[in-house]
């Protein structure tokens, strides 16, 4: 269990998966301990019977919360900030807030899914025809974050100088661009924000390098 806050809490998720980063990030920016279970989404893991019960549709990440399973990484988010205020992960106003959230959702929505490993194997079998596939959606998805971010309030974050929970949406997305050769220079206030957040502590704690068994689970 990792250290922080004492919470009957159980993180399901795959080490990779950009969805669980934004999780275990957020967690960790609240001081939210967690039980650590590993769900290997290349072992079809994710389709057991057993994972199954955690989580009916089969998505990674999900907790477990006194008995209660909820998946969707960014309800889980939305119940931290609602549960664990302190850091806070949205801006007070909610015009600030609907342009958060236009980022998060420009991201989780707009872009990350349509790149995930089950959307890539339906549209072809070729690796290197899955791998177009994911370039060209991540592009027009973080070329969309950087208009954005131009027409919004960024500072040293996604918006104004304090992490929010766009931050721990876009890093994750990041990554999986530079996974897929992106030239994420392209970008340069989404890129710059990028590497403030990983030289924080807790992002570097949620990076999937850091996860157990991470090479294992490859």
């Amino acid at each position: 269990m990792n250290q922080g806050t004492r919470q009957d809490l159980t993180l399901y998720h795959y080490w990779r998966s950009s969805s669980s980063w934004r999780v275990r990030w957020g967690l960790k920016i609240k001081g939210v301990s967690w039980h650590d279970v590993p769900v290997n989404l290349l072992a079809d893991a994710q389709k057991s019977p057993d994972y199954l019960k955690v989580n009916p549709v089969g998505f990674v990440p999900a907790v477990e919360i006194h008995g209660r399973c909820f998946g969707e990484s960014l309800a889980i988010l939305e119940w931290l900030e609602e549960t664990h205020p302190t850091p806070p992960l949205l801006p007070k106003d909610p015009l600030d807030r609907m342009e958060v959230r236009q980022l998060m959702f420009q991201i989780a929505c707009n872009t990350q899914p349509v790149q995930n490993l089950s959307v890539m194997r339906m549209h072809s079998p070729d690796k290197d025809e899955q791998h177009k596939w994911a370039r060209h959606w991540i592009t027009a998805g973080l070329a969309g974050y950087e208009t954005l971010l131009e027409h919004g309030h960024p500072g040293k974050f996604s918006f104004g100088d304090h992490v929010t929970m766009a931050d721990l949406c876009l890093v994750p997305q990041i990554y999986n661009a530079r996974r897929f050769n992106v030239d994420v220079a392209k970008w340069p206030l989404l890129d710059a924000i990028g590497l403030r957040c990983m030289e924080l502590p807790e992002c570097k704690a949620a990076h999937p390098d850091k996860q157990p068994g991470a090479q294992l689970l490859a």
